[in-house]
């Protein structure tokens, strides 16, 4: 099976005729996926089940995605291959943990309104299918391992333990977000989920 290319940011606009037909392609996948799995259940949706709503073949499919776990977390892998774009553009200098939010609250400005409509649909997909949350707690593992090596290493397991705080944070604000899931509330979530970090090492006994 040939590996399909890394997922694009939600922003990038191929220039093309045969790359914007490729993304139309993939678009259509990743919105039929969160839409038909979140109607029938993840688990219980075979993968022709898609392919025949989007009328493309198995070998179309596989140049664009990896597996069913892949199409379903289309959102996910988007927001963190953006994420580490921006890391890497960003000057490195003052505390590391400023860095990483920064970073993100850059990423979500970059997110567009589709990406916005399909995140929540993702994230209610992954905790219905004790699967698809297994197949995004290794994405997650991969991005926090791709993270600490962009950063070269430097800080061993201080850097990890801020990696692991970073990410714990992302995950606290989104269970705050997702209810009403308004696209202009998540930076402001994330600023006030990342502040009370500093609190909540300090609580007492």
């Amino acid at each position: 099976m040939t590996t399909p290319p890394e997922q694009p940011g939600a922003s990038e606009q191929p220039g093309t005729l045969r790359e914007r037909k490729k993304l139309r392609t993939r678009q259509a996948l990743a919105d039929t996926a969160v839409t038909l799995f979140g109607e029938r259940g993840f688990d219980g949706t075979p993968l022709d089940a898609l392919l025949e709503q989007v009328e493309v073949s198995r070998r179309t499919f596989f140049r664009n995605f990896r597996s069913k776990e892949d199409v379903a977390l289309t959102a996910v892998k988007q927001l963190w291959a953006v994420y580490l774009d921006v890391l890497d553009g960003m000057p490195k200098s003052g505390p590391l943990a400023d860095v990483f939010l920064g970073a993100m609250l850059t990423t979500l400005e970059r997110m567009d309104e589709d990406w916005y409509r399909r995140f929540p649909l993702t994230l209610r997909l992954i905790a219905d299918s004790p699967a698809l949350d297994g197949y995004a707690l290794r994405h997650c593992a991969e991005i926090q391992a791709e993270i600490a090596h962009r950063l070269g290493g430097q800080g061993g397991l201080e850097l990890r333990l801020l990696i692991e705080f970073f990410v714990a944070a992302w995950r606290c604000t989104l269970d705050e977000w997702l209810p009403g899931c308004a696209p202009g509330e998540l930076p402001a979530l994330l600023r006030r989920t990342w502040s009370s970090m500093h609190a909540a090492l300090g609580l007492e006994a």
